[in-house]
């Protein structure tokens, strides 16, 4: 186990109903339902190349692949014990050959990443779940790890989609999942760099509004913004339903044009 990172201090989870094992830090943020159902959104082929920003442990990625064979993916990481975490998360999922971790800061200056060899204009898809809250807003947590991945630190929606944006081709894709009442923001920092937008609400319960969203522009498109049904996750009795169900055990893709 890395020097970073101590055994005691991790936890061994599945997703996927067990077909992907990852660690993840006991304390602090901890990877869940956004990241899989993140990486049930994309919508990757095989020879493909990928792009997530803010990787953390790997748990969207390592799900995306397991997916989908043959993929190219890299993921950026600025916390060096998570992307430590990452890399044994992929060599452990024996993906090791398909998820690249580079440690970086999505802020930084776009020659910074060439030099990385990660050249823009270059990925089929870029997919993100972005730090949640603004720190001028929330208090930060008292857990460092979880501060850096819930709140911005520095860098807001419009880095974290300028980012995306200079590295995905042209009609290639870009996915965030968010916060419901971030939408606003996020559509306005997408404007004018993505076309063709897909608001997909995320329901927990029949009845109860959308605590998160999944949005997707397409680089180039002249296409209207569509709102889609969206997604309930569970039913009346608290239980997952068949779609989420199938999703987040079976590894089922998430359509976002599929009636909810």
């Amino acid at each position: 186990m890395t020097a970073l990172m101590n055994e005691k201090d991790l936890t061994d989870d599945g997703f996927l109903g067990g077909r992907v094992n990852l660690l993840q830090p006991a304390k602090g943020y901890r990877a869940g339902l956004d990241a899989v159902l993140l990486a049930a959104s994309i919508p990757a082929r095989t020879g493909e190349r990928i792009l997530e920003a803010g990787l953390g442990v790997g748990v969207a990625s390592i799900c995306l692949a397991a997916r989908v064979a043959g993929l190219e993916i890299i993921g950026v990481e600025l916390r060096e014990e998570i992307a430590e975490l990452a890399r044994q998360n992929a060599a452990r999922n024996q993906m090791e050959e398909v998820l690249t971790v580079c440690e970086a800061d999505i802020g930084l200056p776009v020659r910074d990443f060439m030099a990385m060899g990660l050249e823009p204009n270059s990925f089929d898809h870029v997919f993100s779940n972005p730090p949640y809250h603004d720190p001028a807003a929330a208090a930060a947590s008292p857990d460092d790890g979880k501060a850096q991945a819930h709140l911005t630190l520095g860098s807001d929606l419009d880095d974290w989609v300028r980012f995306a944006c200079v590295m995905a081709k042209p009609k290639g894709t870009v996915t965030f999942v968010h916060r419901a009442d971030a939408l606003p923001r996020l559509l306005q920092a997408m404007t004018g760099h993505l076309g063709g937008i897909e608001v997909f609400p995320l329901w927990p319960a029949q009845d109860k509004p959308a605590s998160r969203v999944i949005i997707r522009g397409r680089r180039g498109s002249k296409s209207p913004l569509t709102l889609r049904q969206g997604l309930v996750l569970h039913g009346r009795d608290g239980r997952f339903t068949d779609r989420a169900e199938a999703i987040l055990r079976e590894g089922a893709s998430l359509l976002l044009d599929q009636a909810a």
